[in-house]
């Protein structure tokens, strides 16, 4: 049976700043158009947090049956390294899924915008289907189009809209931003996996393009979202702030052009969910302010 730290462990808890990122640029973008509040954000960012750990537990189960996850690198893996049954990482999965269904339900109750509903059902089926099912769309290369949608676009453009009833240029510019870094963040992860990847049949984006196009598809992911917080400043002078990053994004992004493998790129990982999770508080504060 697996411990608490177990189960905690295979949550990721390293990769929830992708999904708090998102809501703090969204709200700091309502926030610059005097809109911001707090229930509808708390909110957003509990729904958001679910369906990463959802996201989280629904991967681990799905590549721990089809056996991809044998060998790997990285986080701890419950169903692979048989921690626990595969039903109960399934389980865990969607109950997490259900909590951000509450939420989500709640959501729409405080800002009456019940038709986020429809985007919640497409979020969950999406969180699930990207490595569950007969065909997994993660699995055909397209993860990172999945992440960059639902954890750039859909999580910011959705908070400032719950909060002010319009989406904005900032909150635009801001979700295209840190969608970039969640597909940063998702490249490095598959480019550390790419020879237990191509070994069990999985095609990801890092596979397709291989080792030294993915790499440098990680550096644009990284640097492209500093320059775009930058130009937020036309609309609120103090998102420059996110200028502060570009030391980090450059020591984030060296290792991995120079070619670091295995462990090395466990680091990386874990700085990159760091740096999102920067990025979203800079961004928001400067909108904010």
């Amino acid at each position: 049976m697996a411990t608490t730290s177990e189960w905690i462990a295979g949550a990721r808890p390293r990769t929830l700043p992708a999904a708090a990122a998102p809501v703090l640029i969204g709200s700091g973008a309502a926030a610059d158009v005097g809109a911001f509040a707090w229930l509808p954000a708390l909110l957003a960012l509990g729904v958001a947090l679910a369906l990463q750990v959802g996201v989280n537990y629904a991967n681990d189960y799905s590549d721990g049956v089809r056996g991809t996850d044998v060998d790997r690198v990285g986080p701890l893996r419950l169903t692979a390294s048989a921690i626990a049954p595969p039903r109960q990482v399934k389980a865990a999965a969607f109950a997490a899924f259900g909590v951000a269904g509450v939420l989500g339900l709640a959501l729409c109750a405080v800002t009456g915008h019940w038709w986020l509903l429809a985007v919640g059902v497409v979020c969950v089926l999406a969180a699930w289907f990207y490595t569950g099912g007969k065909h997994p769309y993660g699995y055909a290369g397209l993860g990172e189009v999945g992440v960059f949608v639902f954890f750039g676009l859909v999580a910011t453009l959705g908070t400032t809209y719950t909060q002010a009833d319009t989406i904005t240029w900032p909150s635009v510019l801001g979700a295209v931003g840190v969608g970039l870094i969640a597909c940063g963040l998702l490249m490095v992860n598959n480019v550390r996996d790419i020879p237990t990847d191509v070994v069990a049949g999985k095609r990801t984006l890092a596979v397709r393009l291989g080792d030294h196009r993915a790499r440098r598809w990680y550096a644009a992911c990284i640097l492209l979202p500093v320059v775009l917080g930058m130009v937020c400043a036309a609309w609120s002078p103090w998102a420059l702030i996110v200028a502060v990053l570009l030391l980090p994004a450059a020591l984030l992004v060296a290792p991995v052009v120079a070619g670091a493998r295995g462990p090395l790129l466990v680091k990386v990982l874990a700085g990159t969910g760091m740096f999102e999770l920067a990025y979203g508080v800079l961004l928001a504060v400067g909108l904010a302010l």
